[in-house]
């Protein structure tokens, strides 16, 4: 189960009808076009100066935002990625969801050493573990452990850490023979 709270839409109308009620219009405007700025920039460094400084994301050392990758333009602050960890192309990263009868907004926590494949959607609540890989096309509908190999929509855990541990053991021989 993600976590994340849970609002009930108010006055017969779905939540999203009702948006200027839980976010200012102001704040959606400012972070739109930080966004827009952000995913066409190829400068990484800009980008996460950017998320950091106007976004108020928490965004470690090294870490990548490939082009068109989307944060959360409503409620960026609930996003947190670690270190050194790649987002790859068209990613849409979400902190809120307005359904029909309530809004549930959650934290998204990703991990250092983490790649995310492109066009991933990953919702609100969820947490990637580090060192994990979510393979393109994925919908991170659940939290992802550390070191997993993950993907699928709905995602699945393809690989666990200690397969992935196997796997490279048993790689490793045939690319050292390859660079002699």
């Amino acid at each position: 189960m993600r976590r994340t709270e849970r609002y009930p839409a108010k006055g017969g109308a779905n939540s999203l009808w009702h948006i200027y009620k839980t976010v200012s219009f102001w704040k959606v405007a400012k972070n739109f076009l930080v966004i827009q700025i952000a995913r066409y920039t190829p400068f990484i460094p800009m980008k996460n100066f950017l998320y950091r400084t106007f976004l108020k994301m928490e965004i470690g050392d090294r870490t990548s935002f490939a082009l068109m990758v989307m944060p959360d333009t409503m409620f960026p602050e609930r996003i947190k990625v670690g270190e050194n960890t790649i987002i790859g192309f068209n990613t849409t990263i979400l902190a809120h969801e307005y359904l029909i009868d309530e809004y549930r907004l959650g934290d998204v926590v990703i991990g250092s050493e983490v790649m995310i494949g492109a066009n991933t959607t990953i919702l609100p609540g969820v947490e990637i573990g580090d060192g994990a890989i979510v393979s393109a096309a994925s919908l991170v509908n659940r939290d992802i452990p550390p070191g997993v190999l993950a993907g699928g929509n709905p995602v699945r855990i393809i690989y666990t850490a200690e397969q992935m541990r196997e796997r490279k053991a048993k790689e490793a021989p045939l690319t050292d023979s390859v660079k002699k």
